[in-house]
Order: C-alpha cells, then sequence, then structure tokens
C-alpha cells in the first residue's frame, strides 16, 4: 500500500533489524532492503533475508563500506530517507547525502548516553535503571547525529540482555510509527543531543568477556550474567567442567575468593565482595539445569577436586 509519505530504504542485518522490520512493514512502504549478505559458513537462516524474503522486498546485499558506497553510485533509489536499525557496516557521508531526508537510526539508548556497538548490554553492565530509544540523524561520526525523538523505559530488576531487547524492539516501533511519518512530511524538525549529559561509549563485545572474574564483587558479576546471556556467555570451570553460569542470587556471605562451596542444595562461590548462589548452569555438552539437578549428578567430583 502506497503511503502519503513515501518510500523508505531500509539498512539492517541483525535478528534486531529483522524483527524491527517484521513489526514496520504494515506502517511504512520499503522501496528496498539492505543488508549484509549471509556468510558462507552460516548455516541457519540469516534473519533480515528470511524476513524480506517474506515480505517480497528487493534485496541488496554489499559486504563492506564500500561495497554499499559503489552500490549508490550505480542505483537509483527514489526513497527520500533511509531507516538504519542494527546493520553494522558504517555508512559514508556521499550515501547519506543521496537521501533529502537523510538516514534515521533507531538507536538503543538515551544519547548522548551509550553511543557506540553495544548499547543494551552495557546498560545492563552499568547497574542504570533507565534506558530508552534515540531516533537520530547519522552523520559522519559515531551517533553523534540531530534527535528527532526519544523514549524512557524502565530497566526491570533482573532483566537479561535478551529481555530488555525485546522490550526496546517494541518501543522503537510505536516510536518509528509515530515520528518518523511527521518528519517525512516535513512536520517535525531535528534538534541537537544534549551534551550536558555524560557521554558515554560501548564497544563490540569479545569472547573473553564472558570469562568470570571472581576478584570483582558478586554485584559486578550478577550484572554479567544477565548482560551477557546471549552473547559471550558467562563461563568458568567448576569441579574441572567448563560451565555457563546462567541465573544466580547475591550473597551478602564472604569467604575465599573463587572458593565453591557445597550448602545443602546450594552452590556458593567467593567473590571480591559478597558471593553469588547459583541457581542455574550448563555444563559444556549438556542442556542448562538447576544447581540441585547439577549437584545430584556431579557432587562426589566436586568434592574431590
Amino acid at each position: 500500500m502506497k503511503k502519503p509519505f513515501g518510500p523508505i530504504l531500509f539498512f539492517g542485518s541483525g535478528p534486531v533489524a529483522a524483527e524491527s522490520l517484521r513489526q514496520l512493514a504494515p506502517h511504512f512502504e520499503f522501496e528496498a532492503v539492505i543488508t549484509k549478505p549471509q556468510p558462507a559458513h552460516h548455516r541457519d537462516t540469516f534473519p533480515v533475508l528470511e524476513v524480506a524474503g517474506a515480505l517480497q522486498l528487493p534485496l541488496f546485499t554489499p559486504n563492506s563500506k564500500d561495497e554499499l558506497t559503489a552500490l549508490f553510485k550505480l542505483q537509483e533509489f527514489n526513497s527520500k530517507a533511509g531507516l538504519v536499525i542494527d546493520y553494522g557496516f558504517i555508512i559514508d557521508q556521499a550515501v547519506i547525502d543521496t537521501f533529502p531526508l537523510g538516514i534515521v537510526n533507531s538507536h538503543f539508548s538515551i544519547l548522548p548516553q551509550w553511543r557506540g556497538a553495544d548499547p543494551i548490554t552495557f546498560s545492563i553492565l552499568s547497574g542504570q535503571h533507565e534506558t530508552g530509544v534515540s531516533l537520530m540523524l547519522i552523520n559522519d561520526k559515531m551517533d553523534e547525529g540531530m534527535l528527532l525523538a526519544q523514549e524512557h523505559i524502565t530497566i526491570r530488576p533482573g532483566s537479561t540482555t535478551p529481555q530488555l531487547t525485546e522490550k526496546l524492539i517494541n518501543t522503537s516501533t510505536t516510536l518509528l510509527v509515530n515520528t518518523l511519518p511527521r518528519y517525512l512530511n516535513h512536520q517535525l524538525s531535528a534538534y541537537p543531543q544534549d551534551l550536558t549529559e555524560h557521554v558515554t561509549y560501548s564497544r563490540k563485545l569479545t569472547k573473553e568477556d564472558g570469562a568470570l572474574d571472581f576478584t570483582k564483587p558478586a554485584t559486578a558479576l550478577e550484572r554479567e550474567i544477565r548482560a551477557y546471556a546471549d552473547w559471550p556467555k558467562s563461563y568458568t570451570v567448576i569441579g574441572g567442567m567448563s560451565v555457563v553460569i546462567t541465573e544466580v542470587q547475591l550473597s551478602a556471605d564472604n569467604g575465599p575468593i573463587g572458593h565453591i562451596e557445597v550448602d545443602g542444595k546450594n552452590l556458593r562461590i567467593y567473590c571480591g565482595a559478597g558471593a553469588l548462589i547459583i541457581k542455574k548452569l550448563k555444563p559444556s555438552g549438556k542442556p542448562e539445569m538447576t544447581a540441585e539437578a547439577f549437584l545430584a549428578g556431579y557432587k562426589q567430583r566436586l568434592q574431590s577436586s
């Protein structure tokens, strides 16, 4: 269906982009989808390719910033604006300039807080109680563009990154549906970020970030376990076995750092300050299980280690 504000071009590659595209499709006319190509070694479905295919949208898959720029030199698009969500490539200013109204980015933080690659994870790691979505016109700098709108949400106690991500996708969809048509119809002006607020930066995580360091306070490790629930996960060695710890409870007890204690059905690990009571974990090659089930199968091995 034709929209009164015309078509837009969608840029996105990851799971967040795929779900956003699915939710936004009933509300916007997408001229085409620009995404990363599916890697040769990737056997599972590539989410944006799958959603775009189901919606029968034209697809373009440049494999780098330079290939994206080259695409826009060869291909003429009619969209007045682009929309980028979870894309993964830097978009050159020459590409941005092909759109009369620029490219809007839905960024999952309250800018200028948590500019950069992984704002959702870092909002949990930092222990903050609030985050949100910022609609921003991208430029050639890192998340420094003019804003169109922001929406704050509460981070509920115990939230994991997957849970918070789902909430932010829904918030982003609502904000875009309510804001983007007004911008495209010249009924909304962009405004600068409030730089009196503290500017913070997130970064891309590595697999090494998931290694639990028990010299840290238990409160910090509890946040890591929730923040890294999707990737890189939080791992350690218990009784000579590599395990991923998936759910914990904080304890004020103190003891030798890194010492693992079996107390009835509880499994406690002492940290730099306080302790973690393990509620659920996943031994290598095994399904996730409760600490009680783990102790039933491996208690003797723990006692001999």
